[in-house]
């Protein structure tokens, strides 16, 4: 399923993310990408919980960093 603003990317790419990090909560990617990340969720969702339905702009910094290689250690950082 192809999203705007993804610039090529897909939301199946993200299964990945999800795999990986899916249990990570909405309250500690805030703290890496500010409050304004995944404005909808709130912060004791899970991460694999509202991948699916997440803003471009969250979710364009997250696959970024994924691709990146930099997610992970972020994650584990925050």
């Amino acid at each position: 399923m192809q999203q705007p603003g993804l610039h090529g990317r897909n939301r199946d790419k993200n299964g990945e993310i999800s795999r990986k990090h899916g249990n990570t909560l909405v309250s500690t990617l805030r703290k890496i990408y500010g409050p304004s990340f995944a404005p909808a969720a709130q912060p004791s969702d899970r991460l694999a919980d509202v991948l699916v339905e997440m803003d471009e702009p969250s979710l364009t910094k997250l696959v970024h960093d994924h691709e990146r290689g930099d997610l992970e250690g972020k994650v584990a950082s925050a």
